[in-house]
């Protein structure tokens, strides 16, 4: 399994957003400062703060922050919200399966496990949690820590 780009881009910029504290910040600052595609990073904003994990203020003087306390958004939940297929094999629901040892086979069973126990280490973390070495986080992005 492997997390698309737009969830990578999704966290990365909920981290800058964190480690800016109550400070605004711009698209255009977290592009410039993770080294990633503006264009892109428009698609996620618009979406985290569709999800509620951002708030987006317009116009002169508009940027970016956390619609809520970082310590209550889950990691695992963004995860959940942010990619759209976690059918690891075609025999998970909503796939047309079409192996011929499906009835039989355990491997479905062993997946649907495996990834129950990556969301459940996931729901152990919060997005405050992927920002708490701020200090070296800040450095390498390049931002003051708030």
């Amino acid at each position: 399994m492997r997390l698309t780009t737009f969830t990578d881009y999704c966290l990365r910029a909920l981290i800058f957003v964190v480690l800016k504290g109550d400070e605004l910040t711009t698209i255009d600052e977290v592009a410039e400062h993770h080294r990633i595609n503006r264009n892109h990073l428009v698609k996620v904003v618009f979406r985290l703060g569709q999800l509620g994990y951002l708030q987006t203020l317009r116009g002169k003087g508009g940027g970016i922050r956390l619609a809520s306390d970082a310590e209550k958004l889950s990691l695992g939940k963004l995860v959940r919200e942010t990619e759209q297929d976690f059918a690891l094999v075609e025999c998970f629901p909503g796939r047309n399966c079409l192996c011929v040892i499906e009835p039989a086979c355990v491997l479905k069973s062993a997946l649907r496990a495996a990834l129950e126990a990556f969301f459940a280490v996931l729901d152990q973390y919060t997005i405050a949690d992927l920002a708490k070495p701020s200090g070296n986080l800040a450095r390498l992005l390049a931002v003051p820590a708030a």
